[in-house]
């Protein structure tokens, strides 16, 4: 029985699970997910230190002329101190002087022969102070499992004395491309050949989701040579993507294949369009989807299928790119079917691109989004709202 895409993403999902976790230097880490807590091993900041270029000043003393007695730069390390009617010049960053509580802005007083007369009436008590421990106190959760690693968490981390963390890793993808009839680009065409391109558009998009160890096999279009390919990318890889060679004709192999390499079928054959024969199974806890090997059809069910499994696999979030547009011109389709149609977002509105063959890729290299249109429906009117499917940027 076929099932239809809501259901065959949910399917995905309950088999994926994370991968084990792997510890990583900060500066490898972006776009990871933290596997475990951690805790601030000291207060940050260290000690009490000024947030301005200024003069450090008891607040008790603000309407007094005042005498500057010293200079506190970032980095300093000797003790100063300040009592009744003193003040020191400070820089952003410096402790405070033993004795301050309060930061006047530099561009707030005037100074003549060392004195300082402070021009502020809305001066607060503590101003332009940072107090020991305000980012975070030793002993604190300083930011939590399941956090993503963006560049301001990672620079966080740094910022506590961190050097690497613990995270999930991103999946190693296997990309096995079948078919006698593909030919390698740079290459010249024999009769009967194509371009091979679908590598090209699975490797970048994969990239773009931060999976950067790819492997690519080629596999004719023979039983035992693809069950051989397929059994080696499991063993190598935590997701195989086929493309090609799914379908039910003479020399569509995959599935059987699959169930000699002992891949566990938990579906094969989806109710849309492009991509109905889209195939999944599972290897222990290994991923394994056959996709048709129509161009449109693969970035079609990878965007659909393959890459919310990247992120739950890797610990991320799902990012949720449907949304609602206006429909610009009328469009018709078959019933019993999903249909993803290639188009253009902008503002609000979505219009549908021309040449939305599986077998056409100039439509979907301008586009970005697909309209999704749902299996019960066979006519949409202009000027109604449909689902949208954000490409990612």
């Amino acid at each position: 029985m076929l099932l239809n895409v809501n259901d065959a993403k949910s399917a995905i999902l309950k088999h994926v699970r994370r991968l084990h976790p792997i510890k990583l230097p900060l500066m490898k880490a972006i776009g990871h997910v933290l596997a475990d807590d951690i805790y601030a091993n000291v207060d940050i900041p260290a000690f009490k230190q000024s947030s301005m270029d200024g003069y450090a000043i008891r607040f008790e003393d603000r309407s007094e002329s005042l005498s500057v007695i010293g200079e506190m730069a970032a980095g300093t390390n000797f003790e100063l101190s300040i009592s009744n009617a003193e003040a020191a010049r400070i820089f952003t960053g410096a402790p405070l002087p033993e004795g301050a509580d309060t930061v006047v802005m530099q561009e707030k007083v005037s100074v003549d022969v060392g004195k300082l007369t402070i021009q502020d009436p809305f001066l607060k008590q503590g101003l332009n102070t940072r107090e020991k421990g305000s980012e975070v106190k030793a002993g604190a959760m300083a930011i939590t499992k399941d956090t993503y690693l963006t560049p301001a968490a990672l620079g966080f981390l740094a910022g506590i004395g961190e050097t690497d963390v613990l995270v999930y890793p991103m999946p190693k993808v296997g990309i096995i491309l079948t078919g006698k009839e593909l030919q390698r680009p740079g290459l010249p065409l024999a009769a009967g050949q194509v371009y091979e391109s679908n590598s090209y558009s699975l490797g970048a998009a994969l990239s773009k989701a931060g999976v950067h160890e790819v492997s690519v096999y080629f596999a004719d279009d023979d039983l035992i040579t693809l069950k051989n390919i397929l059994a080696e990318a499991i063993a190598a890889n935590d997701m195989v993507v086929l493309t090609g060679g799914v379908s039910v004709g003479d020399y569509d192999f995959v599935v059987e294949a699959a169930k000699l390499c002992g891949v566990e079928k938990i579906f094969h054959k989806v109710k849309q369009k492009p991509g109905k024969p889209l195939y999944f199974g599972t290897f222990e806890n290994k991923l394994i989807f056959g996709l048709p090997g129509n161009p449109s059809s693969v970035l079609n069910c990878y965007y659909q299928f393959v890459l919310p499994a990247v992120e739950a696999i890797s610990g991320r979030a799902i990012m949720e790119r449907l949304i609602e547009a206006v429909l610009e011109t009328a469009y018709e389709k078959s019933v019993g079917l999903t249909h993803f149609v290639k188009a253009i977002y902008h503002d609000g509105y979505v219009s549908p691109l021309g040449a939305q063959e599986s077998f056409r890729m100039s439509s979907f290299a301008n586009a970005n989004c697909m309209i999704r249109l749902e299996e019960d429906r066979v006519s949409y009117s202009a000027g109604e709202k449909v689902q949208v499917y954000l490409l990612p940027e």
